[in-house]
């Protein structure tokens, strides 16, 4: 959601801070502003909209004069887009400058508070409160007056700070919401994200809950509440800076959606050796395998979708029994989970603040976590048990494609190699599964060969008001991506149905013109599926079907989108492609911001 950024260094502080914050843009924002420390005071630009309107404001912050600085862009949560809410905030004497990811739950109570003593507050923002509590306790020691403040407030920050009485450093300090320190040479940075500093240094410290921060030009400390200085180890980021570039494409979204044969080779070859699945970076034994009683998966968005595919795949391989639940639900159910049960978390960012408090919540009922994440030392990450990582690279557009895909081969290797510890499979069935896992981004590839069809569909039906999406089984699970991917980019209202439900409310919708999208490629289930086309075709609408090669929907379908044969449990994979194409085509034609839409973050970090 917001993004931060922090330097330290020789250089003017101004450009670099706009610079990183646009290699933010992708997070989602409607504000932003930076801070610096110039001739004994802190100056200051905030502005409302693009990051283009303050580059604008400060001639490309050539206007702000200072070498230690930092920056913000802002996704409202307290009080609309504006230049007075919009973050930097300065406390009331100017000392103290701040920049903030994240919720104070309780600020209202802490405002009333400084209310009360004098403090007069202009924005409407739960940062502000943070800004004057650093005021208010300041004495002289700065470090004192952070830990008093980390300890006044609750909820979720990271927390950028600047203070005019400290001009050579600034200070950082985080809890439930990312927050990195970058490591170069006579400079130093903290951001959000990685893409915001890898021009300048790969070498980063990833952070724990309420660890704080002293950058200098010179070097970087990091202490506890105790004041205690803890030793970091420098962790390297290896991915290609070219990756968090357009590279000649239009937008990041389909750079990414044509990644993903490269990026399912990342994440499957090195976890297929000699024929089998070996999963190294788990300490799950088949003995814990064995004594697992239910199977919880909590995410958000399209990770969630991911484990509504995984509930149908693990289920059907494992005999586990799954219940796969929204995680800002899973908090609240008093849900019934304990220590024979496995957690499994899903979440590209590794931050998401839902699905981080719900793994929380089963830990502390003794169950067991395993997460999927892309981020390495992420927040998720670290609070797991055990953690398999997807190794997609940076994924910039804010509608997910590659991250979506990674980790439905990451459920699918879980589910085999657990399948096979369980004694379930044969070992031609194991075999065949391995052969197919391994030729799957190669037949994603083949789906991208499909491009022109799906542009021109896309052509077609730009300008659809509603549009259905149906499927059973898999296919319904991936109908759920379809339609979110479609709705999130191209604001067309969409819905996702199964197939069975459309008899029971759902068909009163269906009118003369109406698309519905039929996705058939279980074999099982097909001429079910197809009934189901004829009943919406038989009251007026246009059905675009999807089936695997060996199946026909001419019969009913005006259009249709074939994929290659594979094994069932590996379709949801080759399905989403036409369905992420037609998405992007779709909000292409008309003109939409694809990698920004509207109101949209990429990392959710609030609840």
């Amino acid at each position: 959601m917001c993004g931060i950024v922090g330097y330290i260094g020789g250089s003017q502080a101004a450009p670099i801070l706009l610079e990183s914050l646009e290699k933010l843009e992708y997070r989602g924002y409607d504000s932003a502003g930076v801070a610096v420390y110039n001739k004994n005071a802190i100056e200051f630009a905030k502005s409302k909209g693009r990051l283009v309107n303050l580059k604008e404001k400060t001639n490309n912050g050539e206007d702000l004069k200072g070498i230690v600085g930092i920056g913000h862009t802002r996704w409202a949560t307290h009080g609309e887009p504006s230049d007075l809410n919009a973050h930097p905030h300065l406390s009331s004497s100017g000392r103290f400058a701040v920049v903030h990811n994240g919720i104070i739950e309780n600020y209202i109570s802490l405002k009333k508070k400084l209310c009360d003593k004098g403090f007069e507050f202009i924005s409407e923002t739960d940062t502000e409160v943070i800004a004057h509590l650093f005021e208010y306790y300041y004495k002289g020691d700065i470090m004192d007056t952070i830990i008093k403040v980390i300890d006044r407030v609750e909820g979720s920050y990271a927390l950028g700070v600047l203070c005019s009485d400290y001009p050579d450093r600034f200070f950082a300090v985080r809890k439930s919401s990312p927050m990195i320190v970058g490591l170069g040479d006579g400079e130093n940075f903290i951001s959000s994200d990685v893409a915001a500093i890898i021009k300048h240094t790969r070498d980063i410290y990833y952070l724990e809950d309420n660890e704080i921060v002293v950058l200098k030009a010179d070097g970087v400390k990091v202490y506890n509440t105790d004041k205690e200085e803890v030793k970091k180890e420098v962790s390297k980021v290896t991915w290609d800076i070219d990756a968090a570039e357009k590279g000649g494409y239009e937008h990041f979204m389909m750079k990414e959606i044509e990644e993903q044969p490269t990026a399912l080779e990342k994440t499957i070859s090195p976890r297929i050796k000699d024929g089998k699945i070996v999963l190294d970076d788990i300490s799950l034994t088949t003995e814990d395998i064995k004594k697992i009683r239910k199977i919880y998966i909590i995410a958000c968005g399209s990770a969630y979708h991911v484990g509504v595919v995984a509930k149908y795949v693990i289920e059907k391989m494992c005999r586990i029994s799954v219940e796969t639940q929204v995680a800002s639900e899973f908090r609240y159910c008093d849900p019934i989970v304990g220590a024979n049960d496995l957690v499994i978390a899903i979440s590209q960012s590794g931050e998401t603040a839902d699905t981080l408090a719900a793994l929380k919540e089963a830990k502390n009922h003794g169950a067991r976590i395993l997460s999927i994440v892309n981020v390495v030392g992420s927040a998720i990450a670290n609070a797991s048990d055990d953690v398999l990582y997807t190794w997609a690279g940076p994924e910039i557009a804010v509608a997910t494609t590659k991250a979506y895909s990674t980790q439905l081969s990451v459920i699918y290797l879980l589910a085999t190699y657990m399948a096979d510890k369980l004694g379930l499979l044969t070992s031609g069935e194991y075999a065949k599964l391995i052969r197919d896992l391994q030729e799957l981004p190669a037949k994603v590839a083949e789906v991208l060969e499909n491009k022109d069809k799906i542009q021109y569909l896309a052509s077609k039906f730009f300008n659809c008001h509603s549009i259905f999406f149906i499927g059973r089984n898999l296919d319904y699970a991936v109908a759920l991506e379809g339609s979110l991917k479609l709705k999130e980019i191209s604001y067309i209202h969409s819905e996702a149905y199964a197939a069975g439900e459309l008899k029971h409310g759902t068909i009163s919708l269906i009118e003369d013109g109406t698309l519905v999208i039929a996705i058939a490629t279980n074999n099982d289930l097909f001429d079910k599926t197809v009934s189901n086309a004829k009943e919406v075709k038989a009251r007026g609408a246009v059905v675009m079907g999807i089936a695997t090669e060996k199946n026909d929907m001419s019969e009913v379908a005006d259009y249709e989108i074939k994929i290659p044969d594979t094994s069932d449990i590996l379709l949801p994979s080759l399905t989403v492609i036409p369905l992420q194409m037609f998405g992007y085509y779709v909000a292409s034609n008309k003109g939409c911001d694809i990698d920004k839409p509207r109101n949209l973050a990429k990392s959710v970090t609030v609840e």
